[in-house]
C-alpha cells in the first residue's frame, strides 16, 4: 500500500514510481477501423497480423509478429507491431506483458499516432487491476497489482500533463482510495485534482467526496478534531456553489451530524478540565458549547454543569460571540489563554 506520503511526493513530480502491470477483460478492438492504427505505407505482415487479431486468432497472429519485430528492430512502422503486440498480450491476459510493450512504444516513438491509442489501451489496464482484475499465480487468479495499477496511472499522467486522458487517471486514481476507504489518500488526491482541473465537468463530484473524505477521518471526540473543521467547510462550500448537489446527498443534515460532534469534543474537553481541578477552563468551555451549540444534546448537559460552577469561575469573562458558522476548534488542551 502506498504510504500517503510517497503519493504526495508522486502527485507533486517529486518521485518517479517503480511501475508495473494492469486490468480487466475489454471489448476486443477493431484493429483495421482504427484509423491510429493505419500506417502511412503499406506492410504486408502487419495487415495479415490485424486481420488475425480480428479473427481472434491470437496465437497465429503472435507467431506472425514477434519474428518480424526481432528481425526489423529499425522499422519505420514499429510503433505499429508494438501496438499490436500490447493488444495481442492484452487479449491474451497477459496484461503485464502488454504493459510492457506498449511503454516501449511510448518510449521510443513520443510522436507516434499510436501514441493516445497506447495510453488509453494502458488506462484500461489499470482501470481494471483497480477494478479486481488479479494476476494468475499457479493457476489461480489471485494476485492484486492495485499499488502498481496506481503508479500505472501515474505514469500515464506524467506522459500526457494536462490531457484528458490524464484527468481521468488521476479522477481514477481519487476514486480508487475514496471506494477502497482510504480516506486520507483520496482527500489529497481529490484536493489535487481540485487543483490541477479547476474546469473539469467532474470537480463538483470531487469537493463533495473530499468532504466525506475529510469527514471519515475522525476518529472520536478524544481526537483532533481538525477532518470536521474542513470537512464542515467544504459542506457549506458546496450548499453554496451547487445547492441541488447538496440537496441531492443531504449535505445540510450532514453539517448537522458534524455540529454535534463538534459539540460533544467541546463537551469532552469541559469534563477534562473539570476532573483536573481547572474550574475556569471548564466553565469558559461550558459556556463556548452553550454559545456556540445551543440546539446539540450536549448543550442541555453543559447548561446543568454551569450550575454547579463556583462564583469565581461565573465571574470570568465568557468566550466571544460566535456560532457553529464561524467556531474554531478548540485546541486538545483548551482555547489559548484558558483560565485555570
Amino acid at each position: 500500500m502506498l504510504s500517503r506520503a510517497t503519493l504526495l511526493l508522486i502527485l507533486l513530480g517529486f518521485v518517479a514510481p517503480s511501475w508495473a502491470d494492469a486490468p480487466n477483460p475489454a471489448p476486443p478492438r477493431q484493429i483495421s477501423s482504427n484509423p491510429q492504427t493505419q500506417p502511412a505505407a503499406a506492410n504486408p505482415t502487419l495487415d495479415r497480423v490485424e486481420a488475425l487479431l480480428q479473427s481472434h486468432q491470437y496465437h497465429a497472429a503472435h507467431d506472425v509478429l514477434v519474428p518480424w519485430l526481432k528481425l526489423a528492430p529499425q522499422a519505420p512502422d514499429r510503433d505499429r507491431g508494438l501496438y499490436d503486440l500490447g493488444y495481442l498480450y492484452f487479449q491474451l491476459n497477459d496484461r503485464l506483458r502488454a504493459f510492457y510493450h506498449l511503454d516501449e512504444l511510448l518510449d521510443n516513438f513520443p510522436a507516434s499516432k499510436l501514441y493516445f491509442s497506447a495510453l488509453e489501451l494502458q488506462y484500461d489496464i489499470a482501470d481494471a487491476y483497480l477494478g479486481g482484475y488479479k494476476e494468475t499465480f499457479l493457476g489461480l487468479a489471485i494476485v492484486p497489482a492495485t499499488d502498481e495499477a496506481i503508479e500505472m496511472l501515474y505514469r500515464i499522467q506524467e506522459r500526457s500533463p494536462g490531457s484528458p486522458i490524464a484527468e481521468r487517471s488521476l479522477k481514477r486514481t481519487a476514486d480508487y482510495y475514496f471506494n477502497s476507504s482510504q480516506f486520507e489518500l483520496a482527500s489529497d488526491a481529490y484536493e489535487f485534482f481540485i487543483r490541477s482541473y479547476p474546469r473539469s465537468a467532474s470537480i463538483p463530484q470531487a469537493k463533495l467526496r473530499r468532504a466525506f473524505a475529510s469527514l471519515a477521518q475522525f476518529r472520536s471526540p478524544n481526537f483532533d478534531a481538525t477532518p470536521l473543521i474542513d470537512a464542515r467547510s467544504q459542506f457549506r462550500a458546496i450548499q453554496a456553489q451547487y445547492p441541488d448537489l447538496a440537496a441531492d446527498n443531504n449535505v445540510a443534515q450532514w453539517i448537522d451530524h458534524i455540529d454535534i460532534d463538534l459539540a460533544r469534543k467541546a463537551s469532552a474537553q469541559a469534563d477534562y478540565f473539570k476532573r483536573t481541578g481547572k474550574l475556569g477552563a471548564a466553565t469558559y468551555m461550558y459556556r463556548y458549547l452553550r454559545q456556540t451549540y445551543p440546539s446539540s444534546p450536549d448543550s442541555k448537559r453543559a447548561e446543568k454543569e454551569l450550575a454547579r460552577m463556583p462564583k469565581w469561575a461565573l465571574d470570568l469573562p465568557a468566550p466571544p460571540k460566535t456560532d457553529a458558522e464561524s467556531a474554531a476548534e478548540p485546541v486538545s488542551n483548551g482555547p489559548a489563554g484558558l483560565p485555570r
